[in-house]
């Protein structure tokens, strides 16, 4: 005959340990000295409030190792320099006569081409993502919508003038000290500024209206093709107004068209009346101000 086992002594159970039936300790009210909070155990990522510096810092992470940055400003820099260069080659080269007109103006052809690649990559900046669903992960990573449309729009910002900036002043020089003994005048310090940080400023806000209209369409492909539209369409419909009573719409579309605001920064209009001086620089600006925000309102009220 077996003889019984005696029973197993039991643990008494830690004073934290809430009954069996009874309610949980209300939230905050921690652990005592002895139990897992004691445990010594110390977590090594540091946990501090986010803020739009981080936002910021990813956005720019995310902006120079995706390769559509490079390309589309690689084109844009060899578009600008390149044809810049040629240009200024072909004038020095023909024995013309400037006619006391500034050699900045000859940079004009290469940063209106070159502005299909900013427009690009505005677009990019923001509608890629929801096209690879990319999105997802970063509004979890940051909850606040408005902060990461805000940093994208930083970067791109300053990743835009910096880079319009430094070609457009590069073609500068290059044109200065290629036709300097063919009748052209010696730029002011005014038509500096206006030749390449005024332009330069145009251009990264037409980049941001761009990148407006991506997060609005949410679609690369359509939203590239509307701001293409955009700056194309006004000046092509204006060149076929043949008759008189569209004669006034004819001048307004030629005055307002974008080719024709950034010549203005050149001082060559297509027409005498309209935008004149830095007008283009605050059109620009109050459309991408508007764009921005309807692009604010609905990342609110949309799912991603």
């Amino acid at each position: 005959m077996s003889t019984p086992q005696p029973p197993m002594p039991q643990t008494p159970a830690p004073a934290w340990q809430a009954a069996p039936g009874a309610a949980y300790p209300h939230p905050g009210a921690g652990y005592p000295a002895s139990g897992p909070a004691d445990s010594g155990y110390t977590s090594p990522i540091p946990v501090v409030r986010t803020h739009l510096g981080h936002a910021i810092a990813s956005e720019w992470t995310k902006i120079k190792s995706v390769r559509s940055t490079m390309w589309t400003l690689g084109v844009f820099v060899l578009l600008v320099v390149g044809i810049g260069l040629l240009t200024g080659l072909v004038v020095s080269s023909s024995d013309a006569d400037m006619g006391g007109e500034s050699p900045l103006s000859l940079g004009f052809f290469g940063l209106l081409l070159g502005g299909m690649c900013v427009i690009t990559l505005g677009v990019l900046t923001t509608a890629s993502e929801y096209g690879t669903g990319m999105i997802r992960t970063t509004m979890v990573a940051c909850p606040s919508r408005t902060r990461v449309l805000a940093a994208k729009a930083i970067v791109f910002f300053l990743v835009a003038f910096t880079v319009t900036l430094v070609s457009a002043a590069l073609v500068g020089f290059l044109h200065v000290a290629m036709l300097e003994g063919q009748g052209a005048k010696d730029p002011s310090g005014g038509e500096w500024l206006k030749g390449t940080v005024g332009v330069s400023l145009y251009l990264a806000l037409l980049g941001m209206l761009s990148l407006a209209v991506g997060s609005i369409i949410r679609h690369s492909a359509g939203a590239i093709t509307i701001m293409i539209g955009a700056v194309l369409a006004p000046l092509v419909i204006a060149l076929f107004m043949f008759s008189s009573s569209l004669q006034d719409v004819q001048q307004a579309l030629f005055e307002y068209s974008i080719p024709n605001q950034m010549s203005i920064f050149y001082a060559n209009s297509l027409s005498e009346s309209g935008p004149s001086g830095w007008d283009p620089l605050w059109i620009m600006l109050g459309c991408t101000v508007v764009a921005l925000g309807g692009a604010f309102a609905l990342l609110e009220k949309r799912d991603v």
